[in-house]
């Protein structure tokens, strides 16, 4: 019998073990790979994610790894360009795109440390049930093993967008878009180094381009394109690949030409649903992906994951000592997500979607020509300027005061000056 079983020893689940183990729970993680192992993954850490790295005491582990730090973002709408970064949070003025096979590994150390059992190689076969359905535990298989139970009062659903924890616990999904993207990646070495600190991205008519600096003086370049481009691009994955490059960020595509070298295959998806997931029920709970998920463009994923995985770790301790009852705390602990989550994600489904309406296109503009300004929108992305704040109406009307009479008069369709 254990405390909480967690399925899933990625970016949401050994973290929430972890910090439940360094709660005195028992816990026990369960994943069918073996670390450290890749995975699908644009893997960008925004300061938000490295302040509570730094608050779990795993900032300067992962720091030692050699992955360089992110200090400018320049992004692309067609031919105007927004530069600018983040406000600090905190101290902590860099983001940091690490290699999954490091960060994965280390954080299922840092849960084992923490007193957590990780189980690797062991497959979730389905959950268990007591008569009145509440869940009470899971059945697995280790690899070469014989099925088995494992039970505890409850099971967190750390396994991805397709978790079955939420499959089989039926967890509704809402505030759904359909996928919007579809993405493919890889990664480059012998780019410019005024590169090596940079987070670029070209939007340009139907197509993203993203170039992620990571371990090993290597680069993730992706190239994304509108989901109904799935079945075109895939049959030819390299071709569509560099021709979105050349459209979208033709000098880009010139480096790539002119010596740089491509060091892995091609890897990508086109399941990317922007879906919340009712994230608890009767035993179990949903944490990271499983319960919330989004395009990954604007790089939340795993900061989302481990913001998230804080809150539940608070709800379940609430609960477990009794100053909480299990439909309060966890009410609380979706109330919370979303509300962290809510702008952003619509932010998010607008920028993948490659259409933007006119009030966006004029912030641009602004943002362009305002680098505190432009300093801010990167804040909202990396978690360190509210988002509430930023898309106030005041704050939104502000900027657009700033704009050239003809561009305002376009933007509210009238005639004349201000």
């Amino acid at each position: 019998m254990y405390d909480v079983i967690v399925v899933g020893a990625r970016c949401a689940g050994s973290p929430l073990a972890m910090l439940l183990a360094r709660k005195g729970y028992r816990v026990v993680v369960l994943d069918r790979a073996s670390f450290p192992r890749d995975t699908v993954s644009t893997h960008y850490v925004q300061p938000s994610g490295l302040a509570r790295l730094r608050r779990w005491g795993l900032l300067d582990r992962l720091a030692a790894t050699g992955c360089p730090p992110v200090t400018e973002a320049l992004w692309w709408f067609g031919d105007t360009s927004v530069r600018g970064f983040a406000p600090p949070h905190g101290d902590i003025g860099m983001a940091l795109a690490p290699r999954r096979t490091v960060l994965d590994a280390l954080l299922v150390d840092a849960a084992r440390e923490a007193g957590a059992e990780v189980r690797e190689r062991c497959t979730v076969r389905s959950l268990v049930r007591d008569d009145d359905g509440r869940v009470t535990g899971v059945r697995c298989q280790e690899q070469g093993g014989a099925e088995h139970t494992l039970s505890a009062p409850l099971v967190i659903g750390a396994d991805g967008r397709d978790s079955l924890v939420a499959r089989e616990t039926g967890a509704a999904r809402y505030n759904t878009r359909p996928p919007l993207t579809v993405v493919y990646y890889t990664y480059w070495r012998g780019l410019r180094p005024e590169r090596r600190h940079r987070n670029e991205v070209f939007l340009e008519g139907d197509k993203q381009i993203g170039v992620i600096p990571t371990h090993d003086d290597a680069y993730l370049i992706q190239a994304a394109r509108p989901h109904d481009f799935f079945g075109e691009y895939r049959s030819d994955i390299e071709r569509h690949y560099l021709k979105a490059i050349e459209e979208a960020a033709p000098a880009l595509a010139s480096e790539l030409a002119d010596g740089a070298e491509r060091v892995e295959r091609f890897r990508g998806s086109a399941a990317l649903e922007n879906f919340y997931r009712k994230p608890y029920g009767h035993g179990w709970a949903l944490v990271g992906d499983a319960g919330y998920h989004k395009d990954p463009l604007t790089g939340q994923g795993i900061s989302d994951a481990w913001r998230d995985a804080e809150l539940l770790a608070h709800a379940v301790h609430e609960v477990r000592s009794g100053h909480a009852d299990w439909e309060t705390a966890m009410a609380g602990y979706e109330r919370l997500r979303n509300a962290a989550s809510e702008l952003i994600y619509e932010f998010t489904c607008e920028a993948a979607s490659f259409e933007f309406d006119p009030m966006t296109r004029q912030l641009v503009r602004v943002l362009a020509e305002n680098r505190d300004e432009a300093d801010r929108f990167f804040g909202v992305i990396a978690g360190t300027v509210p988002a509430e704040e930023f898309f106030a109406p005041d704050n939104l009307l502000s900027m657009l005061a700033r704009l050239p009479a003809e561009a305002l008069a376009e933007l509210t369709g009238t005639e004349g000056t201000r």
